[in-house]
């Protein structure tokens, strides 16, 4: 649904509020946040509403550039005490840092529902007058907005809107939030971000890559705390993709300042890999059982699937749960912030970014071409399985590299940085074949201790090892085409 808002310091002087009285309620909001206001200034906001049909605990949650995830629990008999399932999904936001009242907003909401032709809701509108005060602080501020949210209308109805109310005195919210608009002076006004072009400083492009993947790291946490579906997937590769650039560009961020962060960054994206590895296991033997002929399913293959991957699973789970809640995490989440705060960056990092940038993927790209070569001569078995994955690892690195550097170059590297992505997916799945082929043989070999038939997993064995034959080919052909000159020649 999109939402806009308008205020006016005299809405009700405003000419063209139609006659029909609105359904009216009152609402008291109490929101819940750090001394240091952590959870606005990271775009999320608690509140314990009462009053109205929505009367309860709300917690708004970044889901995209301009949508929010709301998740709501009843009032409860707990009083102000934010409720544990709550504060737990904000934790890598607060560190240990105690949530307490920070505001409260009294709302007085007229709310009308505006129709089309055949009786269906184009929008709701609501008119709020607003009275607002923050904890410590004896002034209440006061003002009148008018919200509108478009449920079936679109774009031109909020256009539209827009036209009317700005006709009638009222003014676009500068903040959309209540919460924001109470608060005001204690909080900075949006940082505008200067474009990144060729001529930028190389640092800046580097430091906008990683600002992004800080954020989606942040904003995963509460997802996984929640088990959400290839959250703890999105949140490993956020964690990749920070230490990469790292390794990538420590010409422009000094390596030495960022050596220990890295390690820790390493830790974090181990603890994730050992729940996403026995996760993306589990799904492809069941998606693989799942394609075989009920004839060729010999015994209790699926019990065994599942009571081999679900203990590991489990275990898997509460390591990243531990790991979530450590205070290891939170420091290390501290020393992120510090790194945008305080980026040890060399001379380098102010020369343009497209004289300084180009090196460092030029060099992730060489390092690819030198280990598929290795790969290419390895013995077949386990030896060009090996070379293989170290292929793929440098794929990434490059691919990574390129991303960062794209809004900066352009086309050139964004056509590069897709070439990457495909070479990796190619030695990822291949990865995958090995790793299963492994557990298939466990799972075979217990089977057959436990007097059971392993035809089965014979079976999974070798159509995986046929699949890893046909994607190595399929590696080397999408290596072959990006180690074509216009997909580098940008690099010099």
């Amino acid at each position: 649904m999109r939402r806009r808002a308008w205020r006016c310091p005299t809405w009700m002087t405003c000419r063209r509020w139609p006659a029909p009285g609105p359904d009216e309620e009152q609402l008291d909001a109490e929101y819940y946040d750090t001394a240091d206001l952590r959870l606005i200034r990271a775009g999320v906001t608690l509140r314990r509403r009462r009053g109205g049909h929505d009367a309860g605990w709300h917690l708004k949650l970044p889901a995209g550039p301009d949508t929010r995830r709301e998740i709501r629990l009843p009032l409860g008999r707990a009083g102000g005490r934010v409720p544990p399932e709550l504060a737990e999904l904000v934790r890598g936001h607060t560190r240990g840092e105690p949530l307490q009242p920070i505001a409260r907003v009294t709302t007085r909401r007229r709310r009308r529902v505006l129709l089309g032709q055949s009786g269906e809701s184009l929008a709701e509108v609501a008119e709020d007058d607003v009275s607002a005060q923050t904890a410590g602080d004896t002034t209440v501020s006061r003002w009148h907005e008018v919200e509108v949210e478009v449920t079936g209308g679109g774009r031109r109805l909020l256009k539209a809107a827009d036209e009317l109310l700005c006709r009638d005195g009222l003014r676009p919210a500068g903040r959309s939030a209540k919460l924001e608009r109470a608060l005001g002076g204690r909080l900075p006004g949006p940082a505008s971000e200067p474009p990144l072009t060729p001529s930028a400083p190389a640092g800046q492009v580097v430091l906008a890559y990683l600002r992004a993947q800080i954020g989606k790291l942040t904003s995963l946490d509460p997802m996984v705390r929640r088990d959400e579906p290839d959250s703890v997937h999105q949140m490993r590769v956020a964690t990749r993709r920070l230490r990469s650039t790292l390794r990538s560009f420590g010409k422009i961020i000094d390596r030495s300042g960022t050596e220990r962060l890295g390690g820790e960054l390493k830790w974090l994206g181990d603890v994730l890999g050992e729940a996403r590895d026995a996760e993306v296991l589990a799904e492809r033997l069941g998606a693989n059982l799942r394609r075989m002929p009920v004839e060729q399913v010999v015994g209790p293959v699926q019990a065994r699937v599942h009571g081999h991957f679900a203990p590991s699973r489990a275990a898997a789970r509460d390591a990243v749960l531990a790991a979530l809640d450590s205070r290891r995490y939170f420091s290390l989440l501290d020393e992120l912030d510090r790194l945008l705060a305080e980026p040890p960056l060399t001379r380098r990092a102010a020369a343009p970014a497209a004289d300084a940038l180009p090196a460092a993927v030029r060099r992730g790209y060489r390092q690819v071409g030198r280990r598929m070569r290795r790969a290419r001569r390895a013995p077949a078995g386990q030896p060009r399985d090996v070379a293989l994955h170290q292929a793929r690892k440098a794929a990434k690195r490059a691919r990574y590299a390129g991303e960062a550097v794209t809004p900066a170059i352009g086309k050139p590297a964004a056509r590069f940085t897709r070439k990457m992505k495909k070479l990796q997916s190619e030695l990822g799945e291949h990865q995958d074949t090995v790793i299963a082929r492994r557990v298939e043989r466990e799972l075979g070999m217990s089977a057959h201790l436990a007097g059971e038939n392993a035809f089965s997993y014979g079976l999974l064995y070798e159509r995986d090892a046929c699949a890893a034959e046909r994607l190595q080919a399929e590696a080397h052909q999408a290596w072959k085409q990006a180690s074509r000159s216009r997909y580098r020649r940008w690099m010099g």
